[in-house]
């Protein structure tokens, strides 16, 4: 530990609003809003991008970007970030844009994920973003693929998603 970091310098507290006020906006509002939304601040954003400290930065329709500065939390026992928030971003981003073309009361879920990490993200890496962008829509099933990139472009990670269409009602919320 350097010597000008203590223990208490690395306490993280987290607070999230209530997931459920999205949940049920679907119920009325299109994917595509319901993700605007969430950027813009009006409706809260998940948990897990509060816990990962991700920012749903860019909607376009087909098209997301998180963005996220990696940090000391999110390491792994050999000094870089964990794979699994190179996952959580790329089954976000992908999720979130197969989730833009949705129409009211559709969602999605996530039924293969495959990651493909290119070198170790890092503290040191800065600011990264994650692209995610939608290949097919069907009725059923869509795909989706997704990069990580520093500010330089250079790539860290890239992946692609199959997910299920999931018409909601009230037994599946």
């Amino acid at each position: 530990m350097p010597s000008n970091t203590t223990p208490k310098d690395r306490t993280r507290l987290i607070t999230w609003e209530d997931p459920t006020i999205s949940v049920n906006a679907a119920q009325t509002m299109s994917g595509f809003d319901i993700l605007k939304a969430i950027a813009a601040g009006s409706l809260p954003p998940p948990p897990i991008a509060i816990l990962m400290n991700m920012d749903l930065a860019e909607v376009e329709e087909g098209r997301v970007i998180f963005t996220v500065d990696p940090a000391e939390y999110h390491y792994n026992p050999v000094g870089a970030v964990h794979g699994g928030l190179a996952a959580t971003l790329v089954d976000s981003a992908m999720t979130c844009a197969i989730y833009s073309v949705a129409p009211i009361g559709m969602n999605y879920t996530t039924i293969e994920l495959h990651v493909n990490y290119i070198r170790p993200i890092t503290v040191d890496t800065g600011h990264i973003r994650c692209i995610g962008e939608v290949i097919h829509l069907g009725r059923r099933v869509a795909t989706a693929e997704a990069k990580i990139l520093d500010t330089s472009d250079k790539l860290y990670a890239h992946a692609t998603t199959t997910c299920l269409a999931v018409q909601l009602n009230q037994n599946n919320r």
